[in-house]
């Protein structure tokens, strides 16, 4: 149900973003989605490939600042207020959500969704009992 999420530091600084994707491109990493946030001094990376351990491997032997973690990736209905249902059923749980992104696929007739909250088991465990469908790895990469 988890899933692998690299979180790359970057300064904030031109072409360094570039040179990340270009070191998990040559490496032949694909990319299944991204986010990136930033502040005045550097950015984060945030990334799902279909091999995170190659792709922490690569970008750290290229002198990248690595951090794995574990997200989630939910399906939600894909019309207006189908996030917020989800969101809600955490907020009324007490579970915070520290952030989240889209993916560009679909899960069937759903939008899929990569959330990341402060105790991941309980998030997990509470979309599941709401019955909010939760995405196995393998499934995600292969989207």
């Amino acid at each position: 149900m988890k899933l692998k999420q690299i979180s790359v530091f970057l300064e904030n600084r031109k072409g360094r973003l570039a040179e990340a994707l270009e070191t998990l491109a040559r490496a032949k990493v694909n990319i299944r989605t991204l986010s990136i946030a930033d502040t005045s001094a550097f950015g984060i990376l945030r990334l799902i490939v279909p091999d995170p351990d190659k792709a922490k491997k690569v970008l750290e032997k290229a002198s990248f600042t690595v951090k794995e973690s574990s997200v989630v990736a939910i399906e939600v209905d894909d019309r207006p207020g189908g996030l917020a249902a989800a969101l809600r059923v955490l907020s009324d749980a007490d579970i915070n959500v520290e952030y989240l992104y889209a993916f560009v696929e679909k899960s069937g007739s759903k939008a899929v969704v990569i959330l990341r909250t402060e105790d991941i088991d309980a998030g997990i465990k509470t979309l599941k009992a709401a019955g909010i469908g939760i995405l196995k790895a393998d499934q995600v990469y292969k989207l």
